[in-house]
């Protein structure tokens, strides 16, 4: 595969090692040929790394099986439990492939997790989760700021920053990207 082609969620070798892009980026400098920026995380554990590669370089592409699942539960240690949706078979994926990801998953949540010879090795969340507001100050009468956010907390411990009118208990979607509001849910 060409270096054009590199996404994030896309495995690659180099060096013998198996990595999983994290995130590319497209540079052209004002000097110079263009290139790809790419930061990618060890499949080993060995944490994350960034290499430059040329726009026409070729990159050994390394085949995922991706698997949609079910987020169960978190047994409080960080593992979260996960079902299958074909099979139903349960798996537990840990803290050092999760992330921070458990705190986008309420439970029933689907996402998709891609495998590596029958080893997880990363998880996609969705684009946006819709979670419970579990915890905000209350909103200030006559405040009409407008772009004013206050602190919040979701139920699945996850904290953000929502519009003064959002009260305990509503249900709001926030981006999986950088956890920001997005908007309120419409309960049916």
């Amino acid at each position: 595969m060409k270096a054009n082609d590199l996404r994030p969620g896309v495995a690659i070798t180099l060096n013998g090692k198996l990595y999983v892009v994290v995130k590319t980026e497209h540079v052209k400098p004002g000097k110079g040929p263009a290139y790809i920026q790419a930061k990618m995380r060890g499949i080993d554990g060995s944490g994350t790394s960034e290499k430059r590669f040329n726009s026409s370089d070729n990159v050994d592409g390394a085949t995922l099986d991706r698997r949609n699942v079910e987020f169960l539960y978190e047994d409080g240690s960080g593992t979260g439990t996960f079902m299958d949706l074909e099979t139903f078979d349960q798996s537990e994926i840990g803290p050092d492939i999760l992330g921070d990801s458990l705190k986008f998953l309420a439970p029933n949540t689907a996402c998709m997790i891609l495998f590596h010879d029958d080893n997880p090795v990363v998880i996609e969340l969705p684009a946006a989760v819709d979670v419970t507001i579990t915890d905000t100050p209350p909103n200030v009468k006559g405040a009409t700021a407008t772009n004013q956010l206050k602190d919040a907390l979701c139920d699945t411990g996850l904290k953000t920053r929502v519009p003064p009118f959002i009260e305990i208990g509503e249900k709001v979607r926030i981006s999986t990207a950088d956890g920001s509001y997005m908007s309120r849910v419409k309960s049916e």
